[in-house]
């Protein structure tokens, strides 16, 4: 199988299964990475999930056999090979739920999407970054949204033209990295994160996922105010919100909290 999913405790965890091809994207892998995004999103006894990959590297992006079938595409056939890579990673970025990037090796190109993608990204020392498609005479299009809103554009504008090979320090620098632990550590601290969402409301958390996306770089003004006043109005009326309160002045735990 090119993609293990499993259930357990409220997590979903996804994981690239194609070492021998470092978890490169083909056709099939990334129908399946979007039917696990939809299956997960859709399972109400998931409450976060964890990306992560087999082998040496996290995803090294294109495969070699899946490029060269490109090549011979015509327009509409390559459109349509573009719509579901971007469909795909729309689909992670979109998830109700939480989502963490296990980063234990390199992540290359269209692999460093799937990590920009994801709410939490976790590295080790091993993990290495490139936005390699200048090199082959190509443009990182359907990465970019996310990877510019994790970095910005200006380091955006360096390593998608310079195509140049950067490690984990710098990942974290520029944001493209949440945190750099020991990979001895690595699934210790990712368990720690996971606590701290499992503590969480399940519509908080999809809510807060919707606040984060549309008050980005927007301008403090009396819209965005009035907005924002709105959505807190709302989440406190909530089934949820009015639980969570409950439960904080009755010096309990909350109904979703085990």
């Amino acid at each position: 199988m090119n993609l293990l999913v499993e259930r357990k405790d409220g997590i979903g965890r996804i994981t690239l299964n194609r070492p021998e091809v470092r978890n490169a994207f083909d056709e099939a892998l990334i129908a399946a990475l979007a039917n696990a995004f939809a299956e997960l999103d859709a399972d109400t006894s998931v409450r976060a999930v964890v990306l992560a990959g087999n082998g040496p590297a996290f995803c090294a992006g294109a495969d070699l056999n899946w490029m060269k079938r490109m090549a011979g595409y015509g327009h509409e056939e390559n459109v349509r090979d573009a719509r579901a890579l971007a469909d795909m990673l729309a689909a992670l970025e979109r998830m109700a739920k939480p989502t963490i990037a296990r980063v234990h090796g390199p992540a290359f190109a269209g692999g460093t999407g799937l990590v920009a993608a994801c709410d939490i990204a976790v590295g080790t020392p091993e993990a290495k970054f490139s936005f390699s498609e200048a090199k082959l005479g190509l443009s990182p299009a359907t990465i970019s949204p996310y990877v510019m809103r994790a970095i910005g554009p200006r380091a955006a504008s360096r390593y998608f033209l310079t195509a140049e090979v950067f490690g984990v320090e710098e990942a974290l620098r520029i944001g493209l990295l949440s945190a750099l632990v020991q990979a001895a550590e690595l699934d210790a601290f990712i368990g720690q994160l996971l606590d701290h969402l499992l503590a969480g409301g399940a519509a908080a958390h999809a809510r807060i996922k919707e606040l984060v996306r549309d008050v980005a770089g927007r301008p403090i003004d009396d819209k965005l105010k009035a907005e924002t006043a709105r959505r807190i109005a709302e989440i406190r009326a909530s089934p949820e919100g009015k639980e969570g309160i409950a439960s904080f002045l009755e010096k309990r735990k909350p109904s979703w909290k085990r």
